[in-house]
């Protein structure tokens, strides 16, 4: 059978996945660091992609190659198709003040939930674009495309050059914040609104559609990185993903688009041609990496700490802001820590607190697609924090459901390969092949008190200090 490649470019590193088209096995792997810092250029990931692909042996003898990657980074093009400045990436939170004037400017939330689908926050694209008009003026005006982070790497594989070349996806195109995933249509008044002018997007491709070819290779169109991670666990409709990385996510396959004026949902396209309506934190692995600092232990050594307390850390509450907070809204808020006597300020509580902290979090946000009438019958825990034995033991008691943890897996990476298999079969429908593998199954224990002890002290977080 074909070989197939898929591609993660992520904040933190490049990887590529080579699978078999028929089966989906796994034949090589390759990976590559991306710099730190919420303000890159793109040039870093395309070396990246170049290590990796390396690493993973080549793409000689691929037969299709698809790009899974970060998602609402603002890669700002010139006329030349060379790079303006530095991509912004999404968990850069500049754009905060922009945000909520875009807001008031086309007339409040639900009117961009009606729009677009999702309420304007730092992380997404249309509001680096207000930021850097307002700051940068000189090079706004420069501007003559805009694209994302897997549109670029994408464009770049092809070997393009010009700007009507650019290509994206559904699931992409719709975490800018001016394309519509109910009517499948960009809302270029609104990119005009934030830029101050016009400008050549890439044209949204079909889910199987292919975007050109990269040597002898198909390209197929890309994904945003949850929609690939979906595509490769293979989720349906009822299927909730809480996925725990550098952000955390919540997300689920929906056959309706979604419109929350109350920014908690965004609400996205998948890669299948249905949709994603999505809840994302922007505090997860890395409150779980500072809790092991402060506390001089490896993730281990946390996941031992924080079983030796029962649920609920006697009391101790962490609100987890520590790089601010994107559900809610909090882009400046700080993190806390709540309910603190003699008995329970231990290394132990501390550890529980940090993880129930975090989870909490995210049980806000199935909660959130619970009340846009999204069906949740099963979720699945992945990402790297999913790897943490305390995190997996202590899910089910906060998010309330029995929780299923796949094998480790790339699933960016692997959804992308999916999608490239697709793309090379010209089926109607994806392989049947799904990378996720056996999953185990975690069963929930009433803990109600866990969560009613976190929302009662979450709104008390306070700003960060001038």
């Amino acid at each position: 059978m074909p070989l197939v490649a898929g591609v993660d470019s992520s904040t933190q590193s490049c990887k590529v996945v080579v699978r078999d088209a028929g089966t989906g096995a796994l034949v090589r792997f390759g990976r590559a660091p991306h710099p730190d810092g919420t303000s890159v250029d793109p040039d870093h990931w395309w070396r990246a992609l170049q290590s990796a692909i390396s690493a993973a042996g080549g793409l000689d003898d691929v037969s299709a190659v698809s790009v899974g990657g970060q998602q609402h980074g603002m890669v700002a093009l010139d006329s030349s198709g060379a790079v303006v400045r530095d991509a912004l990436l999404w968990n850069d939170t500049r754009s905060a003040a922009a945000a909520l004037q875009l807001v008031d400017e086309l007339g409040g939330p639900q009117a961009w939930a009606d729009a677009v689908g999702s309420v304007p926050v730092a992380s997404l694209t249309v509001t680096k674009l207000r930021w850097l008009r307002d700051a940068e003026p000189a090079n706004a005006e420069r501007v003559a495309a805009v694209a994302l982070p897997h549109d670029w790497l994408t464009w770049k594989l092809a070997g393009a050059s010009g700007l009507d070349a650019l290509t994206t996806d559904r699931s992409d195109a719709s975490g800018t914040g001016y394309w519509s995933p109910a009517s499948e249509d960009y809302r270029r008044d609104l990119l005009t609104l934030a830029l101050g002018h016009d400008a050549a997007l890439p044209r949204v491709l079909g889910p199987r559609e292919a975007a050109g070819r990269a040597g002898g290779a198909l390209l197929g169109p890309g994904a945003g990185d949850n929609a690939a991670a979906a595509l490769a666990l293979g989720l349906g409709p009822g299927d909730v993903a809480v996925s725990i990385g550098t952000s955390g996510v919540v997300s689920a396959i929906s056959t309706s688009a979604t419109a929350d004026g109350t920014g908690l949902v965004t609400g996205f396209a998948d890669a299948t041609g249905a949709f994603l309506p999505l809840a994302c934190t922007l505090n997860a692995s890395r409150v779980l990496d500072a809790a092991a600092r402060m506390l001089g232990v490896d993730h281990e050594g946390l996941s031992d700490l924080a079983l030796s307390v029962p649920a609920g850390a006697d009391g101790l509450v962490l609100v987890p802001y520590l790089e601010g907070e994107r559900t809610p809204n909090k882009p400046d808020a700080t993190g806390a820590l709540h309910g603190m006597r003699l008995a329970n300020t231990t290394p132990a509580h501390l550890a529980r607190a940090a993880v129930e902290g975090m989870l909490c979090a995210l049980a806000d946000g199935i909660d959130a697609l619970v009340a846009q009438g999204v069906e949740v019958r099963r979720l699945f825990l992945i990402g790297g924090g999913a790897q943490s034995r305390a995190v997996r033991e202590i899910a089910p008691s906060v998010l309330g459901l029995d929780v299923h943890v796949p094998t480790p897996g790339e699933y960016v990476a692997d959804g992308a390969a999916r999608q490239a298999a697709w793309v090379l079969s010209g089926s109607d429908q994806p392989p049947a092949w799904s990378a996720a593998g056996a999953a185990t199954v975690q069963t929930a224990a009433a803990a109600p008190h866990v969560r009613a002890q976190y929302a009662a002290v979450r709104e008390l977080t306070g700003r960060r200090p001038a």
